[in-house]
């Protein structure tokens, strides 16, 4: 009889647990790919990058999602925590997006126009106006919930927008390293993997945020190299840029293939580097084969 109420109570336990809580996707930190790895530091060694990956000027993390339950992982320092100037708007278009799934905060007109000049046109004016809508302490809250973890200290921190987009000061720096505006290049990568999951919203306001990550209007870093070489690509991205601080981060689509891409960079050249390293990643997604150039240099600092 003991025996019998122990299994019922068990029985009720786990039929009471939403089937959401089961994810059929993993954890992106745990899903890299040897030979996707190897094949990115042999990239790093043909662009001659590697002195400023081992220097952890460079990061990358990319991101095979063709098939999205069983993504193939490559990452140089992609943990490693770096100031990226606009890139993190994407975060404010996640707070944006929660508030109008929560019913606080309306799909209208205006946000509509706010949101997608801060992203397409990364206007300034735009986003400082959508994080004051959104609410400061409410995104950096929700940037470090259960539900998303993009700002994780188990994770050496994430995506932060401590300052708004413009001359005031910042009104809270990340707690681990002290950025205004911050990310890493795997957390960058795991807001992407979420969208095409339907996993920061709902689908249909999934469709709505790509909609406004989709036709870049700069045309420079990931896009430049793509439009010289594949302009048939379907790109949702977010760039950033101020003085040496240079990030690009994507979805790219085309011919039956999606990955994510996401650079940071502390160098002056760091968009030329960029608009480079596009290229090379997109052959590797495309080619699988190794680069030629050389046998991989020991960087040792991957994801």
């Amino acid at each position: 009889m003991k025996n019998s109420v122990s299994f019922l109570f068990y029985l009720l336990i786990v039929l009471s647990t939403p089937l959401f809580a089961q994810s059929p996707y993993p954890v992106l930190d745990n899903c890299v790919d040897p030979q996707l790895q190897a094949q990115l530091q042999a990239s790093l060694h043909k662009l001659a990058l590697n002195k400023p990956a081992t220097d952890k000027k460079l990061a990358l993390t990319l991101v095979d999602i063709t098939d999205p339950q069983n993504p193939k992982v490559a990452a140089i320092n992609g943990s490693e925590m770096m100031y990226a100037a606009s890139l993190p708007k994407i975060a404010i278009l996640l707070g944006a997006f929660e508030r109008i799934e929560s019913g606080t905060m309306k799909l209208d007109r205006e946000n509509r126009d706010l949101m997608t000049r801060m992203i397409r046109n990364s206007s300034n004016q735009a986003a400082t106006t959508m994080l004051r809508k959104v609410g400061k302490e409410h995104l950096a809250e929700l940037l470090q919930t259960p539900r998303y973890k993009l700002y994780d200290p188990d994770r050496n921190g994430g995506l932060w927008v401590g300052k708004e987009y413009g001359k005031s000061p910042a009104w809270r720096r990340d707690p681990l390293h002290n950025l205004s505006h911050g990310a890493t290049a795997m957390q960058v990568a795991r807001f992407y993997y979420l969208l095409q999951t339907n996993r920061l919203v709902s689908p249909q306001l999934t469709v709505e945020m790509k909609e406004m990550l989709s036709k870049p209007a700069i045309n420079h870093k990931f896009v430049k190299g793509l439009k010289k070489t594949h302009p048939d690509s379907a790109v949702y991205r977010k760039s950033g840029s101020w003085r040496q601080y240079h990030a690009d981060s994507a979805i790219v689509e085309r011919d039956g293939r999606r990955y994510i891409a996401v650079g940071l960079v502390e160098n002056q050249s760091g968009g030329q580097w960029l608009t480079r390293l596009i290229v090379e990643m997109d052959k590797l997604i495309f080619s699988g084969q190794t680069l030629a150039g050389g046998a991989p240099a020991s960087i040792g600092v991957s994801g």
